[in-house]
């Protein structure tokens, strides 16, 4: 993790020492949480590149092990009992599914949906069985089929979730916004080499909201 406060004092030095005015605690919190966003959507995008280039197997080793330590905190997995409450629709918080399985352990195959729906239409080298189970996720919602293309509830869904929304806490004295840490604070989720990054994005995008680009 790291610190949310860590990285507000930085930033606000920051654009002090250049005298670019005052960011507020309701604009850091809303630029903190873009750029938290921006860097973990970036966790992906960089993983199916890394996956897909050509080259050395030692350095896609090293990029594949560092994204996947980042992301490991966001794993997370739901059983049927909770995903019974919500399906077929997803919950907010799932950012990505990348495991269905249904009854018996089966994993089901997770397809997009030209080749979902060719499956289900398809000959009997395509077509979906009780062993070979398929699922599409569309719009947030999830449709898992198995045998005559019957509906099958999803046992365990394993997933990466959302980044919990960041919130620096303050009081007010003297007119000023003083750190205040509650049980209402969230600290920043990502991997603590991030925190530059953090830095950085923030201020870029205070710069853009105070027509100031150069921040």
């Amino acid at each position: 993790m790291v610190r949310v406060d860590d990285v507000y004092q930085k930033v606000l030095a920051l654009a002090n020492k250049e005298q670019r005015g005052y960011i507020t605690p309701q604009d850091f919190n809303l630029f903190a949480n873009q750029a938290q966003m921006e860097i973990f959507e970036q966790y992906f995008y960089n993983i199916n590149i890394a996956r897909k280039g050509q080259g050395n197997d030692t350095v896609y080793a090293d990029v594949d092990d560092m994204l996947e330590e980042k992301l490991q905190i966001f794993e997370s997995f739901d059983s049927l009992a909770t995903i019974l409450t919500y399906y077929p629709n997803l919950p907010n918080y799932i950012y990505r599914i990348h495991e269905v399985h249904v009854e018996n352990r089966k994993k089901a195959e997770i397809l997009n949906t030209k080749d979902f729906n060719t499956c289900r239409n398809g000959g009997p080298l395509l077509k979906q069985s009780s062993t070979r189970p398929i699922v599409n996720i569309r719009d947030n919602v999830m449709m898992v089929v198995g045998d005559n293309n019957a509906t099958i509830n999803p046992r365990f869904i394993y997933y990466f979730r959302v980044p919990a929304k960041v919130n620096w806490t303050y009081v007010v004295i003297n007119k000023q916004a003083m750190y205040d840490a509650n049980p209402s604070t969230q600290d920043f989720e990502l991997h603590p080499s991030e925190k530059n990054q953090l830095i950085n994005k923030i201020l870029k995008l205070a710069g853009i909201s105070n027509q100031q680009p150069d921040i």
